[in-house]
C-alpha cells in the first residue's frame, strides 16, 4: 500500500487582530492523479495523494466506464516525481467499450466537466435512481451532517478539504473520504462504498460543498436516494435531481435546510405530527 502525507507544515507571517507574527500552519497536500486504463491515460485530475484506490474505482463507477467493481481486473498505484498514477486494466468488454471514446483530459480542481467533447457529454441523461419507499426524519438528516464534521480528519488539521460521506438511520455514517476537490471526494466515497460490496440505494449522501450538476449525475451513477449538502445548489442541479428521482436536500446549516425535489423521502416535524395523530 502507497503511503504518502496529506497535509505538511510550513511557514507563514500572519497578520490577525491588528498584529503580525511569525508562525505556521498545516496545508493539505495537491498532486496531480492520472487515472489510467489498460495502458492509456484517460484522465489527469488534481487532488489529495489518499485513498487513491476509491478514488480510481469510483470515478470508473461515476464516468460510466465500468458498472460493477469486478470489471476493473486489477488496480495499481504508480508514484513518481510529477504524482501519482491509478493504473486499471478492465475486462474484454469494457475494454473496447472505453477503446471507441478514448481521449486524454485533464481536470483542474473544482472542474468536473473539463476534457468533454460535445454539449449533450455535458448534459447527459442521468441515472435512475430506483424508487424505494424511503423515508427520513429531518431531525436524523441534520443530526448526520451534524456528526460529519468532526470525523473529517484532514480537514480539522488543514480547514481547506471538503468531505463526502455515506449515511443510513440504521449504521450512522459510513465511509468518508476528503480531497481537496469535492468531486474527488465523492468519487472517492463512491469507491469505498463499492469496495465494500455495498450499496448507496439505502441511504444518504452528505456533501460537504454545493452541489453543481455533475456532483448529481455522479450521486444518480451511485444509486443513492438522497443527497444532502452544506451549501446551496444550482439551478440545472435541481433540474437534473428531478430528472433522476434524487431527493437534493441543501443549505443544510444548525438551523435546518431546504427540500428542493421529491420531498417524500423526508418527513418533516409537522407531517410526522399529523402522521401521529392520523
Amino acid at each position: 500500500m502507497m503511503t504518502v502525507s496529506t497535509f505538511t507544515r510550513h511557514t507563514e507571517i500572519a497578520w490577525r487582530g491588528g498584529q503580525t507574527r511569525s508562525t505556521s500552519r498545516l496545508i493539505a497536500e495537491e498532486t496531480a492523479i492520472a487515472l489510467t486504463y489498460n495502458g492509456s491515460t484517460h484522465a489527469v485530475m488534481m487532488g489529495t495523494p489518499a485513498d487513491l484506490e476509491d478514488f480510481g474505482i469510483g470515478f470508473s463507477l461515476t464516468e460510466a466506464i465500468v458498472g460493477r467493481r469486478s470489471e476493473i481486473r486489477s488496480i495499481d498505484l504508480i508514484p513518481n516525481e510529477l504524482g501519482v498514477e491509478v493504473r486499471m486494466w478492465l475486462d474484454g468488454d469494457r475494454a473496447a467499450s472505453l477503446a471507441a471514446r478514448r481521449r486524454a483530459i485533464s481536470g483542474p480542481v473544482g472542474c468536473g466537466l473539463c476534457g468533454i467533447e460535445s454539449l449533450e457529454q455535458a448534459r447527459r441523461t442521468p441515472s435512475q435512481v430506483k424508487d424505494r419507499s424511503i423515508v427520513f426524519h429531518a431531525r436524523e438528516l441534520l443530526n448526520a451532517m451534524q456528526a460529519l464534521s468532526p470525523l473529517q480528519t484532514l480537514n480539522q488539521h488543514t480547514r481547506s478539504v471538503h468531505a463526502a460521506a455515506f449515511w443510513t438511520p440504521r449504521t450512522g455514517i459510513g465511509p468518508v473520504r476528503e480531497d481537496v476537490g469535492r468531486h474527488n471526494a465523492l468519487d472517492k466515497l463512491a469507491g469505498a462504498i463499492l469496495r465494500d460490496g455495498g450499496s448507496a440505494c439505502e441511504g444518504a449522501v452528505l456533501l460537504t460543498s454545493r452541489v453543481s450538476v455533475e456532483m448529481v449525475q455522479k450521486a444518480a451513477m451511485m444509486g443513492a436516494p438522497v443527497v444532502v449538502a452544506v451549501s446551496a445548489p444550482t439551478a440545472l442541479a435541481i433540474q437534473t435531481a428531478k430528472e433522476a428521482g434524487i431527493t437534493l436536500v441543501a443549505i443544510a446549516r444548525d438551523d435546518g435546510y431546504g427540500v428542493f425535489t421529491h420531498p417524500r423521502r423526508v418527513l418533516l416535524p409537522d407531517e410526522a405530527a399529523s402522521r401521529a395523530w392520523s
